[in-house]
């Protein structure tokens, strides 16, 4: 006996009707099986080890066909037991080790792996973007331009310099700015941005108590500085019109409700989270993932990290009916050579 209590005969016909699923997208009748399978054994043997996985749960009959069609359970016994992982094709590999190169930008790589999944797996390709790391103020600096714009230079962090241009709310002299800058630089300097504008909020009220129209207005222009500070995306998604290309006219209506999850983010996100604290490739297949939503579809994943700090997941979300044993390599390397990119 095989898994899950299946003969070695049951096993492999089940493996071979997921093929031809994979591959066909068609229901798979008992004669095609049959011929499939090359197995010795006659049609009706067939047609019986079918049924009775059909009533095991791992398949299931559309009402418009005499064929089988794996079910999630079905899905899910393959994968984990009847899966025969093949070569990783070695252009897919090229195109990895080409795009995910160590002198590019962290920020770049990280934004690119979505669309590099997408190209070498055909599914459309995910990626959560690493929460910033807290950014302390080591100096401000006003430089005043033409007209009432002004040019805020911060520096934070260690080293890291963001320069943003301003329009002043009223004039203010360059020996004022000068003074400013030396006044917030005195008092805050090593502080969290973040906590440097809720104190700058209250200082602006104090000047206000006190009547100095320049010293607030000073302090509004360094806290609408630090406000444009953009906000990373949590997550990008590329390569949604592959899931377009695979669907079937009846599959448009749960598209259309996974592209609204997508823009919603919460759900992908909260699924994303679990995967990040998890080790190695995780697989969700249908409502595995908690989510009606996904009840038609794979998410396969596997965390990314720089050096020995994992900061975040990526992977892949396709129909149920993906090329596993060619995807879930594919997004395993990928995290690999992320890691190895970011770590350099």
């Amino acid at each position: 006996m095989s898994s899950e209590g299946l003969s070695t005969r049951a096993a492999s016909l089940l493996r071979t009707l997921v093929d031809m699923h994979i591959r066909e997208g068609q229901p798979v009748g008992s004669k095609a099986l049959h011929v499939e399978s090359g197995l010795s054994v006659s049609p009706a043997t067939i047609r019986n080890v079918m049924s009775d996985l059909e009533e095991r749960g791992y398949l299931s009959s559309p009402h418009t066909s005499a064929g089988r069609v794996p079910t999630a359970q079905g899905y899910r016994l393959f994968v984990d037991s009847l899966l025969q992982m093949g070569p990783i094709d070695e252009t897919a590999i090229q195109t990895l080790r080409h795009e995910l190169n160590p002198s590019r930008p962290s920020a770049d790589l990280i934004a690119s792996a979505s669309s590099l999944l997408t190209q070498v797996t055909s599914q459309a390709g995910i990626v959560t973007v690493p929460r910033p790391k807290a950014s302390q103020l080591r100096q401000i600096e006003f430089l005043p331009l033409s007209d009432s714009r002004v040019l805020v230079i911060l520096v934070v962090n260690e080293r890291e310099v963001q320069n943003r241009v301003i329009e002043l709310s009223r004039p203010l002299s360059e020996a004022q700015l000068r003074s400013a800058a030396d006044w917030i630089n005195h008092r805050h300097a090593g502080s969290d941005l973040s906590q440097v504008k809720q104190l700058l909020v209250g200082e602006m009220a104090q000047a206000r108590a006190h009547i100095d129209d320049h010293l607030e207005a000073a302090l509004q222009l360094a806290k609408d500085a630090m406000d444009v500070e953009d906000a990373p995306e949590e997550y990008v998604v590329a390569g949604e019109n592959r899931l377009l290309q695979q669907a079937g006219a009846d599959d448009m209506d749960k598209l259309r409700e996974l592209f609204d999850a997508f823009e919603r983010k919460r759900d992908l996100l909260e699924l994303l989270d679990r995967c990040s604290r998890a080790d190695g490739v995780q697989i969700f297949i249908g409502e595995e993932a908690g989510y009606k939503v996904l009840g038609d579809y794979s998410v396969i994943t596997a965390p990314y990290a720089q050096g020995t700090q994992p900061v975040g997941v990526l992977g892949v979300i396709g129909p149920t009916r993906m090329a596993y044993e060619r995807v879930i390599p594919l997004v395993d390397i990928t995290a690999r050579l992320l890691t190895a990119a970011l770590s350099r």
